[in-house]
């Protein structure tokens, strides 16, 4: 009986990417990069180092010079404007250091946002979303604008808006960068235990080694290339 295998969630060949900045600057020098179903990967790397510029890739909101991104066994490359933004809110979540709340809307109104962008009815995504506000401990709190939150809340609230169409992959840029340890702890945690329980690929970059101890592997990106740590 032959084994099964499991494709990657996100694959990356030969990614290239330099700015000019009068000098032109080589950020990403030939990126080779797989991360599987369920499992988490850490990059670490200090400012400027090219991680944000990785995700941004990864995610299709920039382009590589050269090179292939693959993510949930599509090229990237190969999707136009609207349909690369079908494909990226269908398949692809994202946190980011700032919290990016919609301040307008409540807690429950940002975590369903996506679902409603995808064309669900609203009173559906609203229970979607209450839904996994009480899965970690939220509960009581979906009618809150962001500004009657905490900090940690709300990342937490990002955390769920970027999981709530249960993504293929989540790419998180620097998700505990404005957070104490206690509610840094929570995030990560939080991180790690839903891309397990939904099967989702997580990739997290960070420049604090303490973060990194949450996934399963790490990488550390320098000098343009990535290498095991």
């Amino acid at each position: 009986m032959s084994q099964k295998i499991n494709k990657p969630v996100i694959k990356c060949i030969n990614i290239q990417k330099s700015y000019e900045q009068g000098l032109n600057e080589s950020v990403l020098k030939g990126i080779n990069l797989r991360v599987d179903p369920g499992t988490s990967l850490a990059i670490t790397g200090s400012s400027g180092s090219g991680k944000t510029t990785l995700l941004n890739i990864i995610a299709g909101l920039d382009n590589p010079d050269a090179g292939e991104v693959h993510v949930a066994d599509q090229l990237l490359a190969k999707l136009n404007s609207s349909k690369l933004c079908k494909f990226r809110n269908q398949n692809i979540g994202f946190v980011f250091q700032f919290h990016s709340l919609l301040s307008e809307f409540t807690a429950a109104e940002n975590i369903a946002m996506p679902l409603m962008i995808a064309g669900n009815p609203r009173k559906l995504a609203i229970e979607r979303a209450c839904s996994l506000m009480d899965k970690i401990g939220l509960n009581g709190k979906a009618n809150r604008l962001p500004a009657n939150l905490s900090g940690g809340e709300c990342q937490r609230i990002a955390v769920l808006r970027a999981i709530i169409m249960n993504p293929a992959c989540l790419l998180a840029d620097e998700p505990t960068g404005n957070l104490d340890k206690k509610n840094a702890d929570i995030v990560c945690n939080l991180l790690i235990d839903l891309c397990s329980e939904f099967g989702t690929a997580l990739v997290v970059t960070t420049h604090d080694s303490y973060v990194a101890d949450f996934v399963d592997s790490k990488m550390g990106l320098i000098d343009g290339k990535l290498s095991p740590l």
